[in-house]
């Protein structure tokens, strides 16, 4: 037997036991499966569990590091948890009086999940609670270099599930990952959920499978002179370092405008940046890009690592990088996505050319997925949002602990983010169990009929309209 049909066969196999364990959770009331979400995230985030897995995750893939991961485990799992525990996920979800309207969640089927190497561990646990509230059933396919971590974690969320009852096939991983498997998984699952590079979510909408797909991440942050730069520095030190910029929402370029682009240098380097100079600039750039692609090498990796690879001599006590920049677009890489700890700084004269540039960086790179701005101004905060085109505008805020939902604020907890149109995306949801329940729309008459306006109501506004009465 061929590789090819090993692949498929394997992929089939699993869809016939994903599709008999959800057949039957399908009428289970709201307390069963609330049930079984809380049993699944127990397993992996409870005290053991979660430090196990995150240092084998740093092992498997050497990306990121131990403390970011332990803090997705044990903290975002159970907060995505705690989100959308008491959401009613089951038969009646709505009802409108006013409309006369009923709406009614029913599951979709099978998940088809693809998670990406740069959070093997906690993806598939957000992803997998969001299917199962929507008594769905999941098959998740990992990136290939963080395959065995997928196993370790599906391994205790089944475990966790037969132990209250359930089907342990409610959740299932590919355990030797391939292009063809994936592609034959979305072929056959009802929905895909897709995190990843950008091929495989445009292989995700080609599948003929409906599907939610994320585009690329290139957050870029704009700081106004009306910022608390103490504030402001700390929450860029928090966003540019956690898990070694694993996170597509980490600060990949920070606008400054020119009143406080000096003082603000000074304190990022205060706080562990490392300013690229002269020749340095070259020297980093040769060692990120590799015949036009990323190298990764240096994806999530510490700023003294990236020193090495690049030749410069970073001290150990550095965290991130510094480079001052100009332009954006193919001819100056550095205004895209880095996934590592290097950020570029931009300096502007004021908020419009902010916005400006912001928007002219995501057009190259990250279009439509979020951008931030620290200011005490609320004029700004309208006027930034209004005409940035993105689907997520955070504000005082670190950008890649905030855009997938945190404690303090009010963003659904998840690791798939809509990028709208922009980015080529159905949706510019923060994606949740939500996106993944067929609504049923129940329409009882309306005691008092509508009734359509007269012309005089409806045109009366348009210039040069007469009464035809």
């Amino acid at each position: 037997m061929s590789g090819l049909t090993e692949n498929i066969q394997h992929i089939q196999e699993l869809i016939v036991r994903s599709r008999e364990a959800q057949s039957k959770i399908e009428h289970y009331t709201q307390a069963q499966v609330d049930q079984l979400i809380r049993a699944m995230v127990w397993a992996v985030a409870q005290p053991g569990a979660a430090e196990e897995i995150s240092e084998f995750a740093v092992e498997e893939t050497r990306l990121g590091d131990y403390a970011g991961k332990l803090g997705k485990m044990a903290g975002k799992c159970r907060a995505a948890l705690a989100e959308i525990i008491d959401d009613q996920s089951v038969d009646i979800v709505e009802v409108d009086e006013v409309n006369q309207i009923t709406k009614i969640a029913k599951p979709m089927g099978i998940v088809g999940a693809l998670t990406p190497t740069t959070h093997p561990e906690a993806s598939p646990v957000i992803k997998a609670i969001s299917a199962i509230k929507g008594r769905n059933a999941i098959v998740i396919a990992p990136h290939p270099r963080a395959k065995k971590t997928c196993q370790l974690v599906c391994e205790k969320m089944r475990d966790a599930l037969e132990s209250v009852g359930a089907p342990r096939d409610l959740v299932l991983n590919v355990c030797e990952p391939s292009l063809e498997g994936t592609a034959e998984l979305m072929k056959l699952c009802d929905v895909v959920l897709a995190t990843g590079g950008a091929p495989m979510v445009k292989a995700a909408y080609s599948s003929g499978t409906p599907a939610f797909g994320v585009g690329a991440g290139n957050a870029v942050i704009t700081v106004d002179e009306s910022a608390d730069l103490d504030f402001t520095t700390a929450k860029i030190l928090m966003s540019k370092t956690f898990d070694l910029a694993t996170s597509c929402s980490s600060d990949n370029a920070v606008i400054a405008l020119e009143p406080v682009y000096e003082d603000l240098l000074l304190k990022l380097q205060a706080a562990g940046g490392y300013l690229v100079q002269g020749d340095e600039y070259e020297k980093l750039k040769s060692a990120l890009w590799v015949d036009g692609h990323l190298n990764p090498e240096i994806i999530a990796q510490s700023a003294s690592r990236i020193g090495e690879i690049a030749g410069l001599n970073i001290p150990a006590e550095k965290t991130f990088i510094i480079v001052p920049e100009t332009g954006y677009g193919k001819e100056f890489p550095f205004s895209g996505e880095k996934l590592s700890v290097v950020m570029a700084y931009y300096k502007v004269s004021d908020l419009d050319a902010a916005i400006e540039l912001t928007n002219q960086i995501q057009s190259y790179s990250g279009y439509g997925h979020s951008c931030g701005l620290y200011t005490q101004t609320d004029a700004n905060v309208d006027r930034f949002a209004l005409n940035t085109r993105t689907s997520r505008v955070m504000i005082n805020q670190p950008q890649a602990n905030s855009n997938s939902g945190a404690l303090w604020n009010g963003m659904p907890q998840t690791f798939s983010l809509g990028c709208g149109s922009w980015g080529g995306n159905i949706t510019t949801d923060n994606i949740t169990w939500r996106n993944l329940v067929n609504i049923t729309w129940v329409s009882r008459e309306l005691p008092v009929h509508k009734t359509i306006p007269g012309d005089d109501e409806l045109f009366g506004a348009l210039p040069g309209y007469s009464s035809a009465t």
